[in-house]
């Protein structure tokens, strides 16, 4: 594990609030909640909550700074040797003094033989492995990945077992079961199931980031006239005003009605792109009206295009 200083990102001077300060930024920055399908992110946020365990407890840096501990938090081994005849230095006879010989290298290479299987030496017991993880891959309709749900797997062992659709979840990201892989091995911890999520299309809404994209089609006398109507949104249908002189095309904002962001209650917008369209059958009044009208007041829509 790596010095939870440096994982904190503070001075081994650093004082507890500043400590405390730093976890709370991070912690912030890295919560799964906020990150729900990013395993980066997740062990990121293992590791600075593990260095906080640390340095957070006024005994435990003590004992971190003073090398009696890890930074994983376990006791560390202290071996203490001297030298017959009192303070004598390396290779002075008496005692145990090595002559020639370096102490440190004798001591290395015997806890060398105690863990690996050397000749002569001491075989170590196995290891705690965990588990592999398993894959898994569902499809989930707009709707239930825009406010949530929840679906049933069935896993390889007959069980089944209901997974939380967070709301706001994207096309290709995955959900993370803890301990619902395959066993640990020597007592080691279970895999995780991770689950690809594979949201469907819908025919009315479409996705942008977590705003919701609608078109709307409004009749010739809505748009010129202004006009309320009703709206179909995520969760359920609302009113919205038409504006007089609306143009085809012209996006309408329905703030706070789009996907939400995991922030709290935060959500993203819905926007709504109108088109005008006119009657199936022309009616010739309409004509005629238009046609007059158009002899004064004809204006050049399609100037501003480019075609380099």
């Amino acid at each position: 594990m790596r010095d939870p200083y440096t994982v904190l990102g503070v001075s081994q001077h650093a004082s507890d609030s500043e400590i405390k300060q730093a976890y709370r930024k991070l912690a912030k920055q890295l919560h799964p909640d906020l990150n729900p399908d990013d395993p980066v992110v997740a062990e990121r946020f293992k590791e600075v909550s593990a260095a906080y365990k640390i340095l957070g407890d006024t005994d435990t840096r003590r004992k971190y700074d003073a090398g009696e501990i890890g930074p994983d938090g376990a006791p560390k081994s202290q071996f203490h040797y001297e030298y017959a005849g009192g303070g004598r230095g390396r290779g002075e006879t008496g005692g145990f003094g090595f002559g020639g010989f370096d102490a440190d290298d004798i001591f290395s290479e015997f806890f060398t033989n105690m863990r690996g299987p050397r000749r002569g030496g001491f075989r170590s017991e196995p290891q705690p492995t965990r588990g592999d993880d398993r894959r898994y891959k569902i499809t989930v309709d707009f709707l239930d990945a825009a406010k949530g749900a929840t679906r049933r797997i069935n896993l390889p062992n007959g069980k089944m077992l209901d997974v939380r659709i967070p709301a706001g979840i994207e096309d290709g990201k995955q959900i993370r079961l803890k301990g619902q892989g395959h066993p640990g091995k020597n007592g080691g911890p279970d895999g995780d199931a991770l689950i690809e999520v594979t949201v469907r299309e819908h025919e009315l809404f479409k996705r942008d980031g977590f705003d919701v994209h609608v078109d709307m089609p409004v009749t010739i006398i809505e748009a010129v006239l202004g006009a309320k109507i009703e709206v179909p949104t995520i969760d359920g249908k609302v009113a919205m005003t038409v504006p007089k002189g609306a143009n085809a095309g012209r996006p309408l904002r329905l703030k706070g009605r789009g996907i939400r962001t995991g922030q709290g209650d935060e959500r993203g917008d819905q926007y709504i792109r109108l088109s005008i369209m006119l009657p199936e059958k022309m009616d010739p009044d309409l004509e005629k009206l238009i046609g007059n009208w158009a002899k004064s007041n004809y204006y050049d829509v399609r100037g501003d295009l480019k075609t380099d």
